[in-house]
């Protein structure tokens, strides 16, 4: 194919992997993502860069890791992207729903932008109203939050988990997803396409609709298995986090510190039913291109920005960087161009995303990115992918015991090290893949410890060198990412 493809990035907030049927989820119906599965390369051990929303999507939409861009928190400014790069080489940008730029406004290299920003945003960023906003004033009504889920007398066994009690159509994701509709039916184009609709679910409150909510109340859902010698051992910011989620109600979630099997039962259906409410919006996407006529000459990426621990390892939300939190769904879908029904096994990570795209358009992406490219993987030849993935955060309004925490995993080992502490975690994954056993102090394992902080520390020694330019023009343009 010689025509410039359109690329359609659809992501959603805080979706973990297992979440589709088609990887392996048979407790969740999502067809429609199931299709591009069946018809793209999926890849199962993509893990991201940063374990909360902002920090990480500063990353995939820079090609640089945290640590090197600078944004390695939420609430950081941040809103120059290699977007701008694509619309210099003639694509139309348009950006729908979710992208969690600080400001919330900021162009970020898009022609037009039509921003819908978190569900609840209690703390911060309630002076801005964003398309969302407006159309719940337009029918004489405002979003469920906070407040008013306060007012609940079950407010704190809740979990995060409300029935959305307003009318459909005004859901956030089904908002996103039908106004992405409504530009593809309504607005002409004679240029290639570069879209990123970004959906505000699964991540809390917890809402759909009550139809869906039905459909997973009377599941078999996976719960988590968490045992008191594992909560006894995890780290200090973890125990911190934990008694800091329940009494401070972030996103609407009031955490429990031994939650019954029904309230996490509940919280989970929601989940997964707000995830197929999202699925069925895909599909909707997927028809209003094909009817438009562009679906062949497309490329399709579905991906999330992180996952959720709900429950796992006595955690809930972001932060803590479990593979549940790490471990990301990334979907490649172009048939005809790219391979179909291909799993990739291989290590990558969400930013890697970048110059695949802007090689996909015909642009040369900057040597220093610290992202690759993913097209070698799509044709199914051999592709060796990462030895180690890397993943940062520094302390956040959840995360308030650990002033700055690095993760390196391999296929067989994970470590994280906390800034200034003696104290960390080292995970066998071959062993022990739930990540419940911490080998930081075994003996038997100082060696495997040992080489993973070598790793870590010879990261961070490429990392500067490899992007001193870059990171010399960020200090000159502070908007730069």
């Amino acid at each position: 194919m010689t025509e410039k493809p359109d690329i359609v990035l659809i992501m959603t907030d805080q979706q973990r992997y297992d979440t589709i049927r088609a990887l392996g989820a048979s407790h969740v119906d999502t067809p429609n993502i199931d299709r591009l599965v069946e018809r793209g390369v999926s890849f199962s051990n993509c893990h991201v860069t940063a374990p909360s929303c902002v920090p990480c999507r500063a990353s995939l939409f820079s090609g640089y890791y945290p640590h090197t861009n600078g944004v390695l928190s939420n609430g950081q400014p941040w809103s120059r992207t290699w977007v701008s790069q694509l619309a210099a080489a003639g694509y139309q940008t348009v950006s729908i729903g979710k992208m969690h730029t600080i400001p919330y406004d900021a162009p970020a290299g898009f022609d037009e932008r039509y921003v819908v920003e978190n569900k609840d945003r209690y703390m911060e960023g309630r002076w801005y109203f964003d398309e969302w906003d407006k159309a719940l004033a337009a029918h004489g009504l405002k979003k469920q939050q906070r407040e008013t889920y306060r007012q609940r007398p079950d407010y704190r066994e809740c979990l995060g988990a409300f029935p959305w009690e307003l009318p459909e159509h005004l859901h956030s994701d089904v908002f996103v997803g039908r106004m992405a509709k409504w530009w593809l039916e309504t607005k002409p184009l004679t240029k290639p396409l570069f879209m990123v609709v970004g959906f505000p679910g699964p991540h809390p409150p917890f809402d759909p609709t009550p139809d869906y909510i039905e459909r997973y109340m009377s599941r078999d859902i996976p719960l988590p298995e968490v045992t008191q010698q594992e909560l006894d051992g995890l780290p200090p910011p973890f125990q911190e986090k934990r008694r800091h989620d329940v009494e401070v109600d972030h996103d609407s979630v009031v955490w429990s510190l031994d939650p019954t099997r029904e309230q996490l039962h509940r919280m989970r259906a929601y989940y997964c039913a707000n995830v197929e409410m999202i699925d069925r919006e895909v599909g909707s996407i997927l028809d209003a291109l094909e009817a438009a006529g562009r679906l062949d000459n497309a490329i399709i990426v579905f991906a999330s920005d992180h996952g959720d621990n709900l429950g796992d390892h006595g955690l809930v939300q972001k932060w803590a960087p479990y593979d549940e939190t790490t471990r990301v769904p990334l979907i490649i879908s172009a048939p005809g161009r790219f391979a179909e029904g291909l799993e990739v096994d291989s290590l990558v990570q969400l930013f890697d995303l970048g110059p695949s795209i802007l090689d996909w358009a015909g642009v040369e992406p900057d040597p220093s990115f610290e992202a690759m490219s993913l097209t070698p993987a799509l044709d199914g030849s051999d592709f060796a992918g990462r030895e180690h993935v890397f993943c940062e955060q520094a302390g956040d309004v959840n995360l308030t015991g650990a002033e700055f925490l690095t993760m390196v995993r391999s296929r067989t080992h994970k470590l994280v090290h906390f800034k200034g502490e003696t104290y960390g975690q080292l995970f066998d994954l071959a062993k022990d893949p739930g990540e419940t056993h911490n080998y930081w102090d075994a003996p038997d394992y100082a060696d495997v410890k040992r080489e993973l902080l070598d790793v870590m520390r010879d990261w961070l020694i490429e990392s500067g060198y490899r992007t001193r330019t870059a990171r010399q023009r960020i200090i000159n343009d502070p908007k730069l990412c």
